[in-house]
């Protein structure tokens, strides 16, 4: 094992001749076999014969293994592609932010000082914007609890909170349970102290309004900016008012596309943000809070017709990206992650590409290198976007599987690449949806292109490894473990599941040296969770049963190895070594 951060020869391990593709089958796990697995519904010919005659096992990809408090925590995108890039775990933003308030260093923090005293002094509004569930994946509702309360504690009269509705990353028709637990609260201090003004004042669905991310689509910052900032949008007379009006008018409407709404009071918004307000952003996770920041803080400023920018105190729950130090104040540090697999490469001048569609495109970059924006040497590096379209993902699931596919092939055709690693969208994305015929369409359409993906890269004279970052599609509906069956509505129908899962997920190598080893036992399809993994042989290496409970963080060191590089003792072990 390498003690020192660099590259060696491995001294017994040798590269295949062509590049080392690294697939990201972002939101594909490996679930139970029932109707709401679209995974295993789904026709992958490809994915079954990869489990059932290559060396694979199976990764965890949520809860501590990632960073995350409890075990009980899903895994997301962000914190899954931060373990594969940088090979062992990091406590991420939930457990960050819950053992900042929990100790009390974030309101010992400068940054909170800073925001909350002009605020005492002055009598001026403070607002919170974020998502407003307990999803634990971009935000919690405890944690926004946690502020509102001391923040009135420490003086604050007016108190204005504009909830972003989630339906993602928690049952996609949930918003009335946190819209009511939060007024509660907002009444609880308002009647806590005389001159206290404690209101929701706007808010809309997360995937309309505000939290858009890698500028998929300007659009929906601007609705927020609109609704949050000038007042501008649909008035309501309550949160709750503006929720079941949208659900009469649109039918089947989940929380997530909910259009913007203001709350007016005797005709009037009850809380724009103005000259000399403060404004805190709660989220914790970076990717959907970073366009909205820009919009508070960047001049100048051309991405929607912003107006006048009010003169505000604005920050972060962390901040969001290290590189342009967007939002320049945070309350709480986020994690420092360094040596990354992508710099380690790019510092021994391993040609490499990272490639996936808007939607993706910043995990296999920004995460990927530990939450950094741009190239570490740009001489021996390419990071290719290919445009998602803005369009309803289970209206096009096939999203941009072929195009990103397409330009997958003519990278590889160049020879110039040694390290490759792709993110498809498709599980992922359409997972979000809770439409189970659309995200098996979004999982064959994977299925198909990585089919054209392992030709290529067998003709390169390379090597294909496939995981995923964390499940989703394959739980599309709703899951009560007491009962051992799903919850259903009342026509009897199972509920649609928009969430991630807990589940593992795969981690197969396809070596073309190893076909001429003997085939393993057959194994179940493609999807069927607690199998044992394949035993087939690779040519010098194979895996390593004694991992103990391997994880997405042991991918980093394993993908050095079939480079031929001695593993780091920095990061995880690898989870193949040689025969």
């Amino acid at each position: 094992m390498n003690d020192d951060w660099s590259l060696r020869p491995h001294p017994r391990l040798r590269p295949r001749p062509g590049p080392l593709v690294l697939v990201i089958l972002d939101g594909v796990g490996l679930g139970r076999d029932d109707e709401g697995n679209a995974v295993r519904w789904a026709r992958t010919p490809t994915l079954d014969d990869l489990v059932a005659r290559r060396p694979w096992l199976e990764l965890r990809a949520h809860g501590t293994a990632v960073g995350m408090p409890s075990d009980a925590d899903m895994g997301n995108s962000e914190v899954g592609h931060n373990a594969l890039g940088a090979g062992r775990v990091f406590d991420q933003g939930a457990k960050l932010v819950t053992g900042a308030i929990a100790g009390g260093t974030l309101f010992a923090g400068e940054t909170w000082r800073w925001i909350v005293g002009p605020a005492v002094a002055e009598g001026t509004p403070l607002h919170f914007i974020g998502l407003l569930s307990d999803g634990n994946v971009h935000s919690h509702i405890e944690h926004l609890f946690a502020l509102l309360r001391r923040a009135a504690a420490d003086g604050v009269r007016q108190l204005y909170v504009h909830p972003l509705l989630d339906g993602r990353d928690v049952p996609e028709t949930s918003a009335l349970r946190y819209v009511e637990a939060l007024e509660a609260v907002l009444r609880e201090l308002e009647a806590g102290g005389p001159g206290r003004r404690c209101r929701i004042a706007s808010g809309g669905g997360r995937m309309k309004v505000t939290m858009d991310r890698y500028e998929a689509d300007w659009r929906i910052v601007e609705r927020g900016w609109k609704a949050h900032v000038r007042g501008e949008g649909r008035a309501f007379a309550s949160a709750r008012e503006a929720i079941e009006t949208y659900r009469r008018e649109q039918p089947g409407i989940i929380d997530q596309d909910l259009p913007e709404f203001v709350i007016h009071e005797g005709g009037r918004p009850v809380g724009p943000i103005r000259d000399g307000h403060g404004v805190v952003f709660f989220n914790f996770r970076g990717d959907r809070a970073i366009e909205i920041s820009r919009a508070f803080e960047e001049e100048p400023f051309d991405r929607f017709p912003r107006g006048p920018r009010p003169d505000v105190r604005y920050a972060g729950m962390m901040q969001y990206d290290g590189d342009t130090h967007r939002p320049a104040r945070f309350l709480v540090s986020p994690p420092a992650i360094e040596r990354t697999l992508g710099e380690l490469l790019a510092r021994g001048g391993v040609p490499q590409l990272a490639l996936a569609e808007t939607q993706k495109f910043g995990h296999v970059t920004y995460f990927w290198n530990g939450n950094r924006t741009g190239m570490f040497d740009e001489r021996c590096e390419r990071y290719v976007e290919v445009p998602s379209d803005r369009v309803p993902f289970e209206q096009r699931p096939w999203m941009k599987a072929a195009e990103v596919t397409d330009r997958a092939l003519e990278e590889l055709a160049s020879g110039r690449w040694r390290f490759v690693r792709i993110n498809y969208a498709n599980g992922d994305m359409v997972g979000h949806t809770g439409i189970l015929p659309a995200a098996e369409i979004a999982v064959e359409t994977v299925d198909l292109c990585l089919a054209r993906l392992r030709r290529a890269v067998r003709a390169a004279g390379g090597t294909l490894v496939v995981t995923a970052d964390h499940g989703n599609a394959d739980e599309m509906y709703e899951w009560n473990a007491k009962r051992g069956d799903f919850d259903r509505d009342a026509a009897g129908k199972p509920k649609a599941k928009t969430a991630h899962t807990l589940n593992p997920v795969v981690f197969a190598i396809e070596d073309p040296a190893a076909d001429d080893a003997p085939a393993p036992e057959p194994l179940a399809p493609f999807g069927v969770a607690g199998r044992a993994p394949a035993t087939r042989r690779g040519p010098d290496w194979e895996l390593d049963p004694t991992v103990a409970q391997p994880g997405l963080s042991h991918v980093a060191n394993t993908l050095l190895a079939l480079l031929g590089y001695e593993p780091l003792s920095l990061y995880d072990p690898p989870l193949v070594r040689p025969r």
